[in-house]
């Protein structure tokens, strides 16, 4: 059984993302700078003449600044749900249906926009030069997952990532990967991680977002995108209905930061907390080999409840008489 963590130690820690948050006051907590063009360098279709009419912006337009706030209230709602319907509730399907939920908001609505995966590069980079500034909605955005695992572990995985939940709703006959190749494969998004972060930091010139160019599902989310990015989404999911989530435990960067947060928590899920059975059926039932020796494995975990939906001591309490 996983030891408790002594709350002072909790508090270091949280105590040091905020700091981290501080670390460059003039990018990291800074405000977006509205860009005004001082002078019209382009011809415009006044000039141009011969019904010339000038293109919409390809890019997502603004989004006013209180529907941000929105949404990042939200992020905390349904964080602040997963925890509840999982930890206190312990149900499987109100988890699925908040998941469900949370895929067609955040996923096909905000079309995966609201993403503290790709929010590292941006948080990496504000650190790294003070000159470059995030808005205050994106560094909430990128600490709050990370805080709600360092007390209650990964919330967000299983309750709310669009990510996750494309991977989750395609599950159908998931086999167990041996330990030892699990183990190596999840060493990928350390390396994906520090790829990424290296990658960011670099100048202007030479920068590269690579987590936003390769994100397998955003396609998906906005109905438009490359071909190939397209099939690799496709590839993830055709994998993932025998391996359980293989871009979230195998390369995903954000589920690599939340891993080690997680070890930290002071609660986490427990199976037949109140009598402990030997049956196994709840490692049969995890797609994620997050359960060992009967127990689940808080940085493995992905809250997806499927042990309580299996166990005979939730379906029936009178097996834990």
């Amino acid at each position: 059984m996983t030891s408790a963590v002594p709350t002072r130690h909790l508090l270091l820690v949280a105590a040091a993302f905020v700091l981290l948050a501080f670390l460059a006051p003039n990018g990291v907590l800074a405000q977006a700078q509205q860009y005004e063009r001082p002078v019209e360098v382009a011809p415009q279709q006044e000039t141009i003449g011969g019904g010339y009419v000038t293109p919409d912006v390809q890019r997502p337009r603004a989004r006013e600044y209180w529907l941000e706030i929105l949404d990042v209230v939200l992020l905390a709602v349904a964080m602040g749900f997963a925890v509840w319907l999982v930890l206190s509730r312990r149900n499987r399907k109100w988890a699925l249906t908040l998941t469900v939920a949370c895929l067609g908001y955040f996923g096909f609505y905000r079309q995966g926009c609201i993403c503290p995966i790709g929010s590292i590069q941006n948080v990496a980079l504000s650190i790294a030069d003070p000159g470059y500034k995030i808005p205050m909605v994106v560094t909430a955005v990128f600490f709050m997952p990370l805080v709600v695992a360092l007390f209650f572990g990964r919330a967000f995985c299983g309750g709310v990532c669009p990510l996750g939940a494309m991977q989750e709703l395609v599950i159908l006959k998931p086999v167990q990967v041996p330990r030892k190749l699990d183990d190596a494969l999840g060493l990928l998004k350390y390396g994906y991680l520090g790829v990424a972060i290296l990658l960011a930091v670099q100048p202007a010139i030479a920068r590269d977002f690579v987590i936003c160019r390769f994100d397998p599902f955003v396609s998906f989310f906005r109905r438009e995108g490359f071909a190939h990015m397209m099939f690799i989404g496709a590839g993830f999911l055709v994998l993932g209905t025998v391996v359980g989530r293989p871009y979230c435990r195998y390369l995903c960067p954000y589920g690599g930061l939340l891993s080690w947060c997680s070890r930290l928590a002071k609660r986490g899920v427990t199976i037949t907390p109140h009598k402990e059975l030997d049956c196994g059926l709840c490692a049969n039932a995890c797609p994620y080999g997050a359960i060992e020796k009967n127990r689940a494995v808080r940085k493995e975990c992905l809250y997806c409840a499927r042990c309580y939906a299996s166990c005979p001591c939730e379906t029936n309490p009178q097996a834990a008489v």
